[in-house]
C-alpha cells in the first residue's frame, strides 16, 4: 500500500499531537455537559477512537452512517443515511467526528439532522482534516485537527474503494492508482 502514495501529508506522530491537542480542548469545552460523540462511519474510526482516549470525561459514544462518495473520488452530493443511532441525543450536547470536512455537503446535512430530526441541545464538529479549497457548502468544523490541500487523500480511515483505511499516517494516492 505505501507504494500507492505519492507523497505523506500528516505523519503519525503528527495525527497523535493532534488527538491529544484536540481531546484537551475538548475535554475543557465540554466540562459539566451531557456530552455525547457520534462518528460518522467509516471512516471516522481510528480518529474517534484516538480522540475520545483524550478526553477524561464522562461521555457516551454511538454512530452513525452516511454516504456521499460511492466509490469515487469525490463527493456525489447525494447524502445517504444507511444506519442511525442506537441512542436518543435529544436534549444532548452532540459532537459529531469525521475524519474530514471536503464539500461541507455531508457534514451541513449531518448538523441539520441532528438539530432539526434528532433534536440535540447542541451540535458540534470535529474533523482531523479540514480540505478548504473542496467547499461547496457554507459550513466550517468547529474543531479541525490540521488542513490539507485539494489532492486525494488515504489513510487513517480515509479510503478508496475501501482500501487504505488502515494506513497509520495521510497520504497522497497516486494519480495511477485511481485513473485505471
Amino acid at each position: 500500500m505505501d507504494n500507492d502514495i505519492k507523497e505523506v501529508l500528516v505523519s503519525k506522530m503528527e495525527i497523535e499531537n493532534i488527538c491529544e491537542r484536540l481531546g484537551k480542548q475538548l475535554e475543557n469545552d465540554y466540562k459539566d455537559k451531557n456530552l455525547v460523540v457520534v462518528g460518522l462511519l467509516s471512516g471516522c474510526l481510528p480518529f474517534m477512537a484516538d480522540l475520545v482516549r483524550h478526553i477524561n470525561l464522562y461521555l457516551a459514544t454511538d454512530y452513525i452512517k452516511v454516504s456521499s462518495y460511492n466509490g469515487g473520488t469525490a463527493s456525489s452530493g447525494h447524502i445517504e443515511i444507511k444506519s442511525d443511532l442506537n441512542i436518543d441525543v435529544s436534549g444532548k450536547d452532540v459532537l459529531i467526528v469525521d475524519d474530514i470536512i471536503d464539500t461541507g455537503l455531508t457534514l451541513k446535512e449531518v448538523v441539520n439532522y441532528f438539530s432539526n430530526i434528532k433534536k440535540a441541545k447542541t451540535v458540534k464538529t470535529c474533523v482531523l482534516l479540514d480540505k478548504k479549497e473542496g467547499r461547496k457548502e457554507k459550513i466550517e468544523a468547529d474543531y479541525v485537527g490540521t488542513l490539507v490541500p485539494k489532492k486525494f487523500v488515504v489513510g487513517y480511515g480515509l479510503d478508496y474503494e475501501d482500501f487504505y483505511r488502515n494506513l497509520p499516517y495521510i497520504g497522497v494516492l497516486k494519480e495511477e492508482v485511481y485513473n485505471k
